[in-house]
């Protein structure tokens, strides 16, 4: 067999494993959100991604209550998709605006601090949309 015909196999083969490592991963990342979101469904949960250099990446989840306390702080960070999310435990309990006013002076030298900064920023985004109920939906929508 060519060269060529070995090397386009081989590269074909390294993309299906890739896709197939990049479905668990994806399967991974949905059953963490959804168990968070289970277990509180009274909070708000935010979302935030880094790239860093040389391909390491940062995903991190944030999950506070109603009254901007952190629930839980994951971080997912890695070159493969063997990644997962581990937990921040010193950061649970602790109020919202203390840890961001702490990730906001590495945000930009860090990839987890960016990430967790993004996460705070979705939280507070959200926090500060204007929620409307099912009568304003229903008269707008008329």
């Amino acid at each position: 067999m060519e060269l060529w015909k070995i090397a386009l196999l081989l590269l074909a083969a390294v993309w299906g494993l890739q896709s197939v490592g990049m479905w668990f991963q994806m399967r991974h990342y949905r059953s963490v959100m959804g168990a968070i979101t289970d277990k509180w469904s009274d909070g708000h949960l935010g979302a935030g991604n880094a790239r860093g250099r040389l391909g390491k990446g940062v995903i991190a989840i944030v999950c506070v209550d109603g009254n901007a306390v952190i629930r839980k702080l994951m971080v997912m960070e890695g070159r493969s998709v063997f990644a997962k999310f581990r937990p921040m435990t010193e950061y649970e309990g602790r109020r919202l605006s203390e840890v961001k006013a702490e990730f906001a002076e590495l945000a930009s030298q860090d990839g987890r601090a960016r990430a967790i900064s993004q996460a705070i920023d979705q939280l507070e985004r959200v926090k500060e949309a204007p929620v409307q109920d099912s009568a304003q939906d229903m008269a707008q929508a008329a």
